[in-house]
């Protein structure tokens, strides 16, 4: 009987969603998922390493951290050490002593380490959305509010822009379209949603600001779009909700902080509350959000 074929990395990773980066990391730092080599030293992994991944992940998105999940994949009960919620707040905290001192290498260190070892839908659950939640909080009384919030903004939007961008390139197909729906100057969780949805495969065009209806309705037509997904951090007036409420030839998914504010008004939208969840749903819409991707990329789906 012919022995089971050995898959590539390229091949593990769009099977599991996981960047060649962080499997090689996971493997050098962790010994979690260790392939065998060719002579050439090239990574050839089996079907039983793909379901072993997939049980990293599973871990991850329960909130374990990366350094504890090697004693439950061999049978143990609870990892050891701290709990993952403590490392998890460790690296938070380490963020914001780097946003309260501009540090912005300081900041690149901690931010790309973990980049290195998470797929970008655990950073956003267990790191960004709880830290951008707590910095909110800091900055309603902190006096360097301001100071820290344009410093931070400016380094996210330049972070994530540039993954986005990478991504983009390395995808092909029509694009999803993310538009800025609410009244922020930088809307964090709209490139949050970019960043997921283009990590997947899928290309992203990105409107930083709101757009009237019909320009809307233009630019899904002249870029073929296959749905469109619009933040809503802040209340809307009555012209914004006008403008939202216009039929599209495409889905239309709404998510944020304020889309329960409009839940009755916005009916006719699908409605989710944050950046995973629109990213998650569009993936569930499997026809609509698939692309025909060039060999050795990565697939929506």
């Amino acid at each position: 009987m012919p022995s089971e074929p050995l898959l590539p990395i390229r091949e593990i990773a769009r099977l599991t969603g996981v960047n060649p980066v962080t499997l090689r990391a996971w493997e050098r730092r962790y010994g979690l998922v260790v392939p065998q080599r060719t002579g050439k030293g090239h990574r050839l992994y089996s079907r039983e390493q793909v379901e072993r991944v997939r049980s990293i992940l599973s871990w991850l998105d329960r909130g374990v951290s990366v350094s504890q999940v090697l004693p439950l994949l061999e049978g143990e009960t609870e990892p050891g050490g701290n709990s993952a919620g403590d490392d998890w707040h460790a690296l938070r905290t380490h963020l914001t002593d780097s946003i309260s001192h501009l540090a912005e290498r300081q900041l690149d260190q901690h931010f790309n380490q973990a980049m290195a070892l998470y797929p970008a839908s655990t950073l956003c659950e267990q790191l960004l959305s709880p830290l951008l939640s707590e910095l909110e909080l800091r900055w309603q009384l902190h006096p360097a509010a301001r100071l820290e919030q344009g410093f931070f903004y400016s380094w996210l939007r330049s972070k994530l822009g540039l993954r986005v961008y990478h991504n983009n390139r390395q995808a092909s197909g029509a694009p999803v379209v993310l538009m800025n729906g609410g009244s922020r100057a930088f809307d964090a969780p709209l490139w949050l949603c970019a960043w997921l949805v283009s990590d997947s495969g899928c290309p992203v065009e990105v409107f930083d600001s709101p757009l009237h209806a019909r320009d809307l309705a233009l630019g899904v037509e002249r870029l073929n779009a296959k749905a469109v997904l619009i933040s809503l951090g802040t209340a809307l007036d009555r012209d914004g909700l006008q403008r939202l409420s216009a039929p599209l030839a495409v889905p239309k998914l709404l998510f944020g902080a304020a889309v329960l504010l409009h839940k009755q008004a916005l009916a006719d939208c699908h409605l989710l509350d944050s950046p995973l969840a629109a990213s998650r749903y569009l993936h569930r819409l499997a026809p609509l959000a698939r692309t025909t991707p060039d060999p050795g990329t990565e697939p929506c789906n």
